[in-house]
């Protein structure tokens, strides 16, 4: 925790009006700013914006940034914005992390700024919608640039701010997010010495924090499998090879990969078929069958293990059979993995802005983030921030990307004031 006292003086020219930061309390944001951020967030959350298409967002967040006074980088990975704010005193380099883009969903909340919003999206027109909370991350990224600019003679270090396009995933023949960032760049010239993430989620009452040492979310990883026989009649089955009959038996053989074949003692897995397609008519087997699934795990090595035995089995199940499988595994989002030297070294931090009663050590999530890119190349600490309202079951609640997904904007000051304590107690740390 804090270990000197920082002398904050009021920034008319940011808005912010701070006290005086005693060691071991946290540094806290004003109502004024508090309000602003409300005010970003409804902003965005009434122009919402599809993966790699967040351009007014864009423009909105790097205003802002120069605004403040900040470096500001724009265009990386399509969209992306990154600010720099270079601190007053020597120190290490923080990033902290906000996703820009909303989904192709229809909202369906009864809030005065509610989207209305429609486009274009795999040929069919469909309602835009921040439904998994984006519009929240970028406000309250916004908030801390502006209450850590105020502060920048006194703070120690640089700051990075990543506001990034396209966690979603990016649009079918297009690259984006974290990864692309990366690829251009992102840490080329300038290497955080740890980096910060905040989700915003319905599992969680407002204000509370969800945090896990080592692996907190799955990775996720796309596969198909091209199951080829020969077509025949369906009252001859001996005169062709029927791919239905082999991609059944690839589908039942390949639970055996969790269930025998992998260490589940470390962590676990999930293999499932979304996907199963093949013939025209009750009475001719077809030629071939495609199935499409999805993997999902905890462990980086078990993670390379099941695409080894994903392959194996199922050409190996076909061949029995006498048809073929080619395997294709689209390789998702890695393990989003929790620095555990890091978390426990920002856990006081969490409990100091949140209260010790509302941070609690949160469930594996078998959803995904590409945040697990930045935190694979440096130390990183990604949190759920607790966001539906006190009084209602979080277990009841609409989950993120529903469309009647609601946000308790009560959370953005608790989130807010967890990226700029973060900075702050890395720093003196």
């Amino acid at each position: 925790m804090k270990t000197s006292v920082l002398a904050l003086a009021c920034c008319a020219t940011f808005g912010v009006v701070t006290s005086t930061a005693i060691a071991g309390e946290p540094v806290r944001i004003s109502a004024e700013l508090e309000a602003k951020i409300i005010d970003w967030r409804r902003d965005i959350h009434q122009h919402p914006e599809l993966s790699n298409r967040e351009f007014r967002t864009a423009r909105v967040v790097a205003e802002h940034l120069r605004e403040l006074g900040l470096e500001v980088q724009t265009d990386i990975a399509h969209t992306g914005v990154v600010g720099i704010l270079k601190g007053g005193k020597p120190g290490p380099v923080v990033a902290l992390r906000a996703d820009m883009d909303a989904l192709p969903v229809t909202e369906k909340t009864d809030v005065p700024f509610k989207s209305t919003v429609t486009t274009e999206y795999r040929g069919e027109e469909v309602g835009v919608m921040h439904a998994c909370g984006h519009d929240m991350h970028v406000a309250m990224l916004m908030g801390a640039a502006e209450q850590l600019a105020a502060m920048r003679d006194e703070l120690a270090g640089t700051v990075m701010f990543i506001f990034q396009p396209a966690e979603e995933g990016a649009p079918k023949g297009e690259e984006g997010g974290a990864e692309l960032m990366l690829e251009q760049g992102l840490f080329a010239d300038l290497t955080p010495d740890a980096v910060f993430g905040i989700h915003v989620w319905s599992a969680g009452n407002t204000g509370q924090i969800g945090y896990r040492a080592g692996p907190l979310m799955a990775s996720s990883d796309r596969f198909e499998i091209n199951v080829k026989g020969v077509q025949t009649h369906g009252s001859r089955p001996w005169g062709g090879v029927d791919p239905i009959v082999a991609a059944a038996q690839i589908i039942n053989s390949t639970q055996t990969i969790i269930s025998r074949q992998i260490d589940i003692t470390k962590a676990p897995a999930v293999v499932s078929f979304g996907i199963v397609e093949g013939g025209v008519r009750n009475n001719i087997i077809p030629d071939e069958v495609y199935l499409e699934g999805t993997i999902r795990n905890f462990d980086m090595d078990n993670r390379a293990q099941i695409f080894e035995q994903l392959k194996i089995t199922a050409e190996h199940t076909a061949q029995s059979s006498g048809a073929e499988a080619h395997v294709h595994i689209d390789e998702g989002y890695p393990v989003t993995i929790n620095d555990p030297k890091l978390t426990e070294q920002m856990l006081p931090t969490m409990k100091s802005v949140a209260g010790s009663e509302n941070v609690k050590i949160n469930s594996l999530v078998t959803g995904a983030e590409d945040f697990s890119f930045y935190a694979l190349e440096v130390p990183g600490l990604f949190v759920f921030l607790g966001v539906t309202p006190e009084g209602q079951d979080p277990a009841t609640a609409p989950s993120n990307h529903s469309p009647y997904f609601y946000a308790d904007e009560d959370a953005l000051k608790v989130g807010t004031e967890l990226y700029v304590n973060w900075v702050i107690d890395y720093a003196e740390q």
